[in-house]
């Protein structure tokens, strides 16, 4: 998680698709706005059901044209060929 919270920091486009499960993942990502910059990554809970799916609760802070934002999900991933792979999330 703390990895693709980076990756999208630093917009690392190519790294979010391979590390995104191929059933969910999009075609392509946009890169970040010009104005949009990130402020912190707060993993609340991580939480593995088996040996291959595990769940992440996180907070992502971010501020875009000087308003606060806050990105709360519980994602999901699954671990196939000795990786872990972003499914995808429930935002609350």
């Amino acid at each position: 998680m703390r990895s693709r919270y980076s990756a999208f920091v630093l917009d690392k486009l190519p790294y979010l698709l391979a590390t995104w499960h191929p059933s969910t993942r999009p075609a392509t990502l946009e890169p970040n706005p010009s104005d949009l910059k990130w402020l912190g990554l707060a993993v609340k809970k991580a939480q593995d059901q088996d040996a291959d799916h595990a769940t992440v609760e996180f907070v992502a802070r971010s501020r875009q044209a000087g308003r606060a934002h806050r990105l709360h999900e519980i994602s999901r991933f699954v671990r196939e060929d000795e990786r872990w792979y972003y499914l995808d999330g429930d935002l609350s």
